[in-house]
């Protein structure tokens, strides 16, 4: 491991800068020998601007994703069952057999749930040899119903992810090997589901009652042979039968088109969690009633009883399907299991309780929000289906009405000739494409949305060059009431507003993904800064221009001086990021300063130049020219002379607060925007303290030195000041 990662290391990500003169090599080998005799098994080099994303493509071994390994028991799925691998019935005690085959259907919810998390459904839930062969369970109609209702679902998790296409972020997820997926039969799983859970249930029913324990052995055949342990093994199994039932019908209602099943799966939903409870506690009864099962390492094992599973193996499938990663993987624990699906279910819940919102900025920060969750793939493939249905918003509204509301067109543009326009239908496939993107995990969206800033900047070239073709030059159209004017004038301005939202999502997705290193904060900061700036004007110019077609709707005249002061004053949006503005100003030149006057901790980077990580950054956003005339120069020239001194008589980060506390009042409906800016207030707050501070101590302690942490912000830093 500690080779590879060397072996990595030395070779770091080139930049677009080309090798010159002015490049000067260093031999790095004894920095990579000293690591190498440093590092133990499973540990990776973490440098400045070398960490877990940039290492990769480095081999791990024993990965089963990247080492193939080989494990091999048996080597058919016949030869499996004619050693007893798979045995129908599972035992002639019936007591044993009921247990079992719980612990065939805690192990199979284990496996499903590794399969969530990316591991090929080969090696997870079709690891069941139960699976395999779906006739054979025909006679055991318990296992035989949840093996079938197991496959219906996996087949509908599939085809949710599949259709949302973010399966691209793990190959792995919807590839079917070839395996029954599709039994014959299984369209009637939930049928054969009732009629076994009418059946355990009527056993409950007669077991509750004392005085008919003797009439359960004379006129109904139990389920087990000691009727002490009846009533707990009915409960252990209906609660496991209800949740797969009721998760099932949870995930068809979500498919409904325009949302109309969301108020059923939040339903099933509820009762999926209510069942889940029910399943945890039957742990307790489950380890009493297995004789014999140890309780050393039962955190680790993936049934509730802690006993080992009948019918599995994964290597299985590693001979039968080509394309199949042959190492034999870890399947998360039954403890861990439970905890993905009960996170999943609120999740799942999160999107159905969901309003449907139609404006596309109430849209964008439903999905971010929600996406600070951290959701898995299968709640994220729903939330994009939900959004974009038939190239509709919610399989509604036409991306051009969205964009009518996001841009504030006119009225009379909704039925006006020029949403057929070929730059118009474009358009409103970069829209469909940004929700999809804002669907998938952290890292994928922040690739595509880097990449797609060029889109959206082509985009608005395309429509200036358009409407300067058909109108002439802005500054000569007169003000008249030409609909195609106003309209080509609105979007012109919201494509910038949403091409610089997009950017600010860009950078803030890097400290998600902790790729930028302390040495690098200053830089991220001040390009943080350049583009909200841009964005707080565009969003300003497009609240303006609302509330000047708000102004000719209604009153042709000013009543009073409180419309005049409502027209100058500054709209709350802008007020946010206005706060968000003054903290990024005041993080960089505090971080400037601090560098500037050898008072902040830097560890040498010998790979590459601050230049070249400007770059490493920054790319896509220069190739977008966002914002114009933004380079390495402009952000060195800033921020060479920032001294301490100078930024205590002017304090960026009391502005912050101020202004925060100013914006609180008007978003007293919208928690999450009030949770934001108390983040802010204390950031600036923090901040404000220590710049005081080191400007008054500095001086006078060459030992004190300053780092930041972010304890109070995702990503806004707190400076933190001690001794070195």
């Amino acid at each position: 491991m500690a080779d590879d990662a060397a072996a990595a290391v030395s070779v770091p990500e080139r930049t677009s800068i080309p090798s010159g003169d002015d490049s000067v090599w260093a031999d790095v080998s004894p920095l990579l020998e000293s690591a190498c005799k440093d590092l133990r098994d499973g540990e990776l080099i973490h440098g400045d601007n070398f960490n877990l994303f940039a290492a990769m493509s480095a081999l791990e071994i024993m990965d089963p994703k990247m080492d193939s390994g080989i494990v091999c028991k048996y080597y058919s799925i016949d030869e499996a069952i004619e050693n007893g691998a798979a045995p129908v019935p599972i035992s002639i005690n019936k007591t044993v057999d009921v247990q079992c085959t719980i612990d065939i259907m805690d192990h199979l919810l284990a496996c499903e749930a590794t399969w969530h998390k990316g591991h090929s459904l080969a090696q997870t839930v079709f690891s069941c040899i139960y699976l395999l062969r779906p006739d054979r369970t025909s006679s055991h109609a318990l296992l035989h119903s949840y093996c079938r209702v197991i496959r219906a679902t996996c087949k509908a998790v599939i085809s949710v992810v599949s259709d949302a296409r973010t399966h691209e972020e793990d190959d792995l997820f919807t590839m079917a090997y070839g395996l029954p997926l599709d039994g014959d039969g299984d369209e009637k799983c939930l049928s054969l589901l009732n009629a076994v859970e009418e059946t355990i249930s009527r056993q409950l029913r007669a077991c509750k009652a004392p005085s008919s324990r003797r009439r359960v052995l004379e006129d109904m055949e139990p389920l087990q042979t000691n009727l002490d342990l009846e009533e707990g093994y009915c409960k252990a199994l209906l609660c496991r039968l209800r949740f797969r039932k009721h998760f099932y019908h949870a995930l068809t209602s979500m498919r409904r088109p325009q949302g109309r099943g969301l108020e059923l799966a939040r339903k099933h939903i509820a009762t999926c969690i209510s069942e889940l409870d029910c399943i945890y506690r039957s742990s307790d009864f489950l380890r009493s009633s297995a004789c014999g099962t140890s309780e050393d390492g039962i955190e680790n094992r993936t049934t509730a009883s802690g006993c080992q599973p009948i019918g599995f193996d994964a290597s299985l499938n590693c001979r039968l399907s080509a394309p199949t990663p042959p190492r034999a993987i870890k399947i998360l624990s039954w403890k861990k299991a439970i905890e993905y699906f009960v996170k999943l279910l609120h999740d799942l819940d999160i999107i159905c309780s969901y309003s449907l919102d139609p404006s596309l900025e109430g849209v964008l920060q439903f999905v971010v929000q929600f996406q600070k969750s951290q959701p898995d793939l299968v709640a994220r493939a729903h939330l994009q289906l939900l959004l974009v249905q038939d190239g509709k918003l919610y399989g509604r509204d036409s991306m051009f009405t969205v964009i009518t509301r996001a841009a504030v067109l006119p009225e009379v543009a909704k039925n006006h000739d020029v949403q057929k326009n070929e730059y118009f239908v474009q358009l409103g496939q970069l829209v469909i494409n940004m929700l999809k993107i804002l669907c998938t995990n952290a890292a994928w969206q922040r690739r595509k949305l880097g990449k797609m800033l060029q889109d959206w900047r082509v985009m608005y070239v395309q429509l200036e060059l358009a409407f300067r073709k058909e109108f002439g030059e802005v500054s000569r159209i007169p003000e008249d009431e030409n609909v195609c004017v106003k309209i080509f004038q609105h979007i012109l301005l919201w494509v910038e507003e949403q091409t610089y939202w997009i950017a600010s999502r860009f950078l803030i997705l890097g400290f998600e993904l902790e790729l930028y290193s302390p040495s690098e904060y200053c830089m991220v900061y001040w390009y943080m800064y350049v583009v909200l700036i841009k964005l707080s004007e565009k969003t300003h110019l497009k609240m303006a221009a609302k509330n000047d077609m708000g102004k000719r709707k209604g009153k042709k005249k000013r009543d009073s001086a409180k419309d005049v002061a409502r027209e100058y004053r500054i709209p709350p949006a802008v007020l946010f990021l206005q706060c968000q503005i003054c903290l990024a100003e005041g993080l960089t030149m505090m971080l400037a300063a601090l560098r500037n006057e050898h008072m902040i901790l830097q560890s040498r980077n010998p790979f590459n130049t601050e230049q070249e990580r400007f770059i490493q950054h920054f790319e896509l956003l220069q190739k977008a020219c966002i914002p114009d005339h933004v380079s390495f120069h402009s952000f060195r020239e800033s921020t060479t002379y920032a001294r301490l001194s100078t930024l205590v008589m002017y304090n960026y980060f009391k502005d912050a607060q101020r202004i925060a506390k100013e914006a609180k009042s008007s978003f007293s409906n919208d928690p999450d925007k009030l949770a934001e800016l108390r983040k802010i207030e204390q950031v600036a707050e923090h901040n404000s303290i220590a710049l005081n501070v080191i400007s008054r101590v500095g001086a006078l302690d060459p030992t004190l030195k300053a780092s930041f942490e972010f304890s109070h912000h995702p990503y806004f830093a707190t400076a933190v000041v001690k001794r070195s």
